[in-house]
């Protein structure tokens, strides 16, 4: 238990470092692009700046969103506040729509009023260091989400991955500029709003599929069920309902034991089995039921020779 707890702790110190190093680098390449901006009135670089802005007050809008998730569960939040995270994505991915819609509009216009570009040697400095800070971020935000499997930092790594991308395609941009292929600024432009905006819908439906409760991935529900089936008092398992709620597994299902089991043993065996879950699923809210073990066709229950698409059928069986 106070190994479940040291990670949990160590995982609440992830997310904030995360959230508040989001936070520093959107503004950092905020002022930096603002600059690169103005001595080469560059589209891409403005399309680029666009989405600093909107990056800056995602980052800020999840750092507030993780750090009120984090907060323990209370008496009227008894699941804690995890979903918040998943608010703080939807709220992301609308900003992202708006900043490809923006980009959008300003890439036509330059198409429409071409303009030509100046001190094209600054900016592409500029974005060079923007790519530097962006992959720095990126690579640590995954590495947090690997860890913790936090939907608002996944997020907000996405679309710092397509800040990454959309530097990348800038400095080719700017570059192929000084070359006097002019036109190859506002094109690029406008791939990359598109890109933004499909990545914005990415983060949406991720957000949408949380706060509706999908159930965690196939694989995760076998190895809840493989867990439970592995204690050979365990004779079958039923009505396994899973979902997330932040970085929170939330986890039930039904044991099946021996009906002349004494009660303090069928409540030992629920026990190590919950524990053994916990161990596998940090920071794992876990319900278990004990059911007397019968040979109902009708309950469908999984036994030890089936798979997780049985324990399914159990739920959901054909009509």
């Amino acid at each position: 238990m106070t190994s479940a707890y040291s990670t949990q702790a160590s995982e609440q110190r992830l997310l904030k470092l995360a959230a508040s190093a989001s936070v520093l680098t959107a503004v950092i390449l905020l002022v930096v692009k603002a600059y690169a901006w103005w001595v080469s009135g560059s589209v891409s670089v403005l399309a680029s700046l666009a989405d600093s802005t909107i990056d800056a007050l995602a980052s800020c809008v999840n750092f507030l969103a993780v750090r009120y998730a984090l907060q323990p569960a209370d008496a009227e939040h008894r699941f804690g506040h995890g979903k918040a995270e998943s608010l703080a994505g939807l709220g992301q991915s609308l900003l992202i729509m708006g900043s490809a819609i923006y980009l959008l509009v300003q890439a036509i216009d330059r198409m429409l009023h071409p303009q030509p570009l100046q001190q094209l040697d600054v900016a592409v400095g500029v974005m060079g260091f923007s790519i530097v800070a962006t992959l720095c971020l990126v690579l640590y935000q995954r590495w947090v989400v690997s860890k913790t499997h936090s939907v608002a930092i996944k997020a907000d790594s996405l679309h710092y991955v397509s800040d990454l991308l959309t530097n990348l395609g800038i400095v080719v941009a700017l570059i192929l500029s000084q070359l006097g292929w002019n036109q190859f600024d506002p094109l690029l432009a406008i791939a990359i709003s598109v890109y933004i905006f499909y990545t914005a819908i990415m983060i949406w439906n991720e957000s949408i599929q949380h706060l509706l409760d999908r159930e965690l991935p196939e694989d995760e529900q076998q190895k809840i069920v493989n867990i439970a089936l592995s204690h050979v008092e365990v004779l079958g398992v039923h009505e396994l309902r899973t979902r997330q709620s932040g970085r929170v597994k939330i986890i039930q299902l039904h044991l099946e034991l021996d009906g002349n089991m004494p009660l303090w043993q069928a409540h030992d065996i629920c026990d190590e089995v919950e524990r053994e879950i916990r161990e596998a699923f940090p920071a794992a809210d876990v319900l278990l039921h004990q059911d007397p073990f019968r040979a109902d066709p009708d309950a469908r229950p999984i036994r030890r020779s089936k798979s997780i698409r049985a324990l399914r059928a159990s739920k959901y069986p054909a009509r």
